[in-house]
């Protein structure tokens, strides 16, 4: 069973990874969108035309989104997520893994499923009737609203895959972490 629930999390801890870097990516469109955006807003001034669109607004404003939801199950992995250290740093690594074992269970997967549990209807309504942007020539609606329960599911996963090699570090299955500043 352990050797099961291992590849399972090497397999989330992959994914997660892969989503990170295309995640990335996602940051140059956004930065020329809103550049271009910015340029054709300015110089329409200039021609007495309204060279840009909502549709190029909104394109800005989902891929912020995307990056934003979709980087979060890989800042988990690179354990690069906000975290309130006031004790933490302090522990050792068996208590950092005993904090982020609790953490993961009482804290990281229960608000992933309650943002899932509470998203779930809004989501399946805008699916329902293709619901697109209220503004003139804006974007559909319901691919955001998707992404809204995918990218917290693939953070339910991350947690899960994190609370495991933390109960695993815990029961001497897989190595503890080196303290801060010793190790190559």
């Amino acid at each position: 069973m352990f050797a099961l629930l291992l590849r399972l999390s090497r397999f989330i801890d992959a994914l997660s990874d892969a989503l990170g870097r295309a995640t990335a990516w996602l940051s140059l469109p956004m930065v020329l969108l809103a550049a271009g955006n910015a340029v054709l807003r300015y110089g329409g001034r200039f021609v007495g035309q309204n060279l840009t669109t909502n549709a190029f607004l909104e394109g800005q404003w989902y891929l912020f989104s995307l990056i934003f939801l979709f980087g979060a199950a890989p800042a988990l992995l690179r354990d690069r997520h906000v975290r309130v250290d006031l004790l933490y740093g302090r522990l050792g690594p068996r208590g950092q893994a005993r904090v982020d074992l609790l953490g993961g269970l009482l804290f990281c997967m229960p608000f992933a499923w309650f943002v899932i549990w509470v998203s779930s209807p809004a989501v399946r309504a805008s699916i329902a009737v293709w619901e697109g942007s209220p503004d003139p020539g804006g974007l559909p609606r319901w691919p955001i609203k998707g992404a809204i329960l995918l990218s917290f599911g693939l953070l339910m996963a991350q947690g899960g895959s994190e609370v495991f090699k933390r109960a695993a570090q815990l029961s001497g299955r897989l190595p503890l972490p080196a303290p801060a500043g010793e190790g190559p």
